[in-house]
C-alpha cells in the first residue's frame, strides 16, 4: 500500500515530465498524508491538466463521506470489479507526480520507516483513479486514490504491496479513457523492475503528519536482521503469512 509520499521535485521539472497545460508553482512536500490536497494529472478535453485533489477517493454515490471508508489505495487487480472504483477506472484515470514514498517494515523493535525513491532520483508517476463528489448544496470536491500491485523483489523485503509506477511511455494510454479499454489499461499496472527503486531507512519522525521537512528523508543507521536471527525469521514468517492471506482473495 501507500500511506505517505513526497513531492519535492522542481515544479518546472514535474511539468516537463507530465506535459500538462497549467504552470503551477508548488512548495516541496516531505510528508503528504491522506485527506490532504495532492497534485494529480488527468486528461480532459484532449489535453493533460494539473489538478489538486483530496487524497481519499469518494464515489459519487456516497451520501455522507464521514461515514464512508477512507479509500487512499485501490488494488489494481480488482478495481474494475469493485463498486467504489469501477466507474473511475473506466472514465477517470489519473497520475500522481511523486518524488518518493514511505513504507514501514515490522521488526522486533517496532516498525522501521523507509523512504523509497527512484534510483536515478527523478520524479515518478503513480497510477491513480479520481472521482468528483457533490454535496447536498451542490459543492463539488475532486478526490483520488493510488493504485497498488504486488511488490517487486526489492519492495517485498519491506511490504507485500507497492504503488503502480508508470513509465512516461505509459502515461498517454493510461490517461486516455476514451480509446484505451480497462483491460488494456490494467496491463500497464505491474511492479517495476527490481533495480528501479532504492530504499533508505529514515527516522520515526515521518510517523507524525506534523513533521514536513527535508530531514525526514535523511538516512539513519539501520542494521538488517540476518536470516538466522529472531527478527529475520519473524520477517520471513510475516511475509509468508501476508502472501497466504493475499491468496485468499
Amino acid at each position: 500500500m501507500c500511506g505517505r509520499f513526497t513531492l519535492t521535485s522542481n515544479p518546472e521539472d514535474v511539468r516537463a515530465m507530465f506535459d500538462y497545460i497549467e504552470q503551477p508553482n508548488f512548495p516541496p512536500r516531505y510528508n503528504i498524508a491522506p485527506t490532504q490536497p495532492v497534485a494529480t494529472v488527468s486528461r480532459q478535453h484532449g489535453a493533460r491538466h494539473f489538478t489538486l485533489m483530496r487524497w481519499g477517493l469518494i464515489p459519487s454515490w456516497v451520501k455522507d463521506p464521514a461515514g464512508f471508508t477512507l479509500l487512499i489505495n485501490a488494488r489494481s487487480e480488482t478495481a474494475a470489479a469493485k463498486p467504489s472504483f469501477r466507474n473511475a477506472i473506466r472514465h477517470r484515470r489519473c497520475l500522481f507526480p511523486v518524488s518518493g514514498f514511505y513504507e514501514w517494515r515490522r521488526t522486533e523493535e517496532g516498525k522501521q520507516a523507509f523512504y523509497i525513491c527512484a534510483a536515478d532520483g527523478k520524479v515518478m508517476a503513480f497510477a491513480g483513479l479520481w472521482e468528483t463528489w457533490s454535496d447536498a448544496d451542490g459543492g463539488d470536491m475532486d478526490t483520488a486514490a493510488i493504485l497498488t500491485t504486488d511488490a517487486n523483489r526489492m519492495m517485498s523485503e519491506i511490504h507485500h504491496r507497492m504503488p503502480c509506477i508508470l513509465h512516461p511511455d505509459a502515461f498517454e494510454p493510461w490517461l486516455d479513457t476514451g480509446a484505451v479499454t480497462v483491460a488494456d489499461a490494467q496491463k500497464l499496472l505491474r511492479p517495476v523492475s527490481d533495480d528501479h527503486l532504492i530504499a533508505i531507512p529514515v527516522s520515526s519522525r515521518v510517523n507524525s503528519v506534523r513533521n514536513d521537512d527535508p530531514d525526514l528523508v535523511v538516512e539513519v543507521e539501520y542494521h538488517e536482521p540476518g536470516p538466522d536471527s529472531a527478527a529475520g525469521q519473524k520477517a520471513v514468517k510475516d511475509q509468508d503469512a501476508s502472501v497466504a492471506q493475499l491468496d485468499l482473495f
